[in-house]
């Protein structure tokens, strides 16, 4: 009943934001709207106001604003149960406006997905604080060649307590100092240990993946698992304390990362604890492509090592802001990575996976929720910014290709380009929830 209940606020709230954006940017150029529906199909409840009907509708999926003029009637009636649309004086209609009231109607949604999660992440920042990892001693990963290969010069559980000469009291400080050093050889200063020169690429990916395998000290303990992965398939829970792996003892989650990514496919026995019982259980990593490599993964994640830092309503600011980007250029990289092929279109999720999502964000408590509404919100925005005619990236490429040729296309070529984006992001929805059928299906049947 959480995950229901968590996955319907969800989807009710940010369709509700998106559409109100398009609607408050109508009017804000009497543009009429004679009907707001939250769902599409005939009008289940609702009440008019002014000259605007604002409905529930038939089937919960998506809603709409009804704007004159934009829309083709006929097939908008038959959708909304054959209400027939009130008429409107010709200078209150979509097509009637310039171009620059119209792109501000269509870009509206967009801009109000964004704000929301602007101001989420600023509530998130002003309420918690900002995240850091306070631990700075490290277990880097070995396993990975070129300028990587480096940090295997790091012992296992040494304290970084400089960087290039300036002290750092946190994980995070480390990193920041490392991603700001110039190209070059970069001295870290180590807690009763000699320090140790790391040559520092220039920035790119190469520089990414020497700080990605510069990881925090943690325990072996695991924290989220993925519903679809073998370690749910396992019986692994959160909380569970990893104590060897093949037979080999781990004191440190980098550890079993290393060990899991170099067996896809291969079954591997561990030793798990709980309750302060041990138990054997054994699974087989999934095998899957990252970066060109195959590599292993069992669908868990450690226990978070997050402490919070009390900020100012300024700085509160500042961080929601960064949070905001950085959500937008992890979806804008997965996205990249789906039409190069770096990512499988098999990671795509469609109802469940956000009803599985919505769940698990709703029981790890209110700030978790609110963050991954945050992130929703921004996926919100930039899917509907692709340019597939009937997303509002698809209408703004209608209103460029107008500004360009001076002239707009005919209704008839937008309505044959309308019924060609309706097929794509229909195709796109059902290979996405087809995706999450079959790893309902693979769960269940102990993959």
């Amino acid at each position: 009943m959480l995950t229901i209940l968590a996955t319907l606020i969800a989807l009710s709230v940010l369709i509700l934001i998106h559409e109100f954006g398009h609607f408050f940017a109508a009017k804000s150029v009497d543009i009429a709207a004679p009907r707001f529906s939250l769902g599409l199909g005939p009008r289940v409840a609702g009440f008019k106001w002014g000259e605007t009907d604002f409905v529930i509708s038939a089937i919960p999926l998506g809603g709409y604003v009804k704007m004159a003029g934009m829309e083709d009637d006929e097939g908008m009636e038959a959708l909304e149960g054959g209400e027939a649309a009130p008429p409107v004086d010709p200078a209150r209609t979509f097509d009637a406006k310039p171009l620059w009231a119209r792109a501000w109607v269509i870009s509206a949604g967009v801009i109000m997905n964004l704000l929301f999660a602007l101001l989420a992440n600023i509530v998130l920042a002003a309420a918690q604080g900002e995240p850091y990892v306070a631990e700075t001693r490290l277990a880097p990963i070995t396993t990975v060649g070129g300028s990587a290969a480096q940090v295997a010069q790091i012992p296992m559980g040494a304290r970084v307590t400089t960087v290039a000469g300036r002290p750092v009291a946190s994980y995070d400080e480390m990193i920041r100092a490392l991603e700001a050093a110039p190209a070059g050889p970069v001295a870290l200063g180590l807690e009763n240990r000699p320090a140790v020169t790391l040559t520092v690429p220039p920035p790119g990916a190469s520089r990414d993946t020497l700080l990605g395998v510069l990881r925090p000290l943690s325990d072996p303990v695991l924290g989220r698992i993925e519903p679809d992965y073998p370690a749910a398939a396992a019986g692994l829970r959160p909380g569970d304390r990893i104590v060897s792996v093949d037979g080999v003892a781990v004191a440190t989650w980098p550890q079993v990362v290393e060990r899991v990514r170099a067996s896809p496919g291969k079954p591997l026995a561990l030793v798990v604890e709980r309750g302060g019982e041990r138990r054997p259980v054994t699974l087989t990593p999934r095998a899957e492509q990252e970066r060109g490599a195959t590599v292993g993964k069992i669908g868990a994640s450690e226990l978070p090592q997050i402490a919070y830092r009390r900020l100012g309503f300024g700085a509160a600011l500042g961080v929601g802001w960064e949070q905001t980007v950085r959500m937008v250029e992890l979806l804008l990289t997965t996205l990249r990575d789906l039409f190069t092929g770096a990512l499988s279109p098999r990671n795509l999720g469609g109802l469940l996976a956000i009803g599985e999502a919505s769940g698990q964000s709703a029981e790890e408590g209110p700030f978790t929720y609110l963050s991954f509404l945050a992130f929703l919100s921004v996926n919100l925005a930039v899917l509907n910014l692709l340019p597939i005619p009937i997303l509002d990236g698809g209408h703004l490429m209608f209103l460029a290709i107008e500004a360009v040729r001076g002239r707009p296309l005919s209704l008839e070529a937008r309505i044959r380009l309308s019924h060609l984006g309706l097929i794509i992001v229909v195709g796109l929805m059902l290979w996405a929830n087809g995706n999450d059928v079959v790893r309902l299906v693979e769960r269940y049947m102990g993959r």
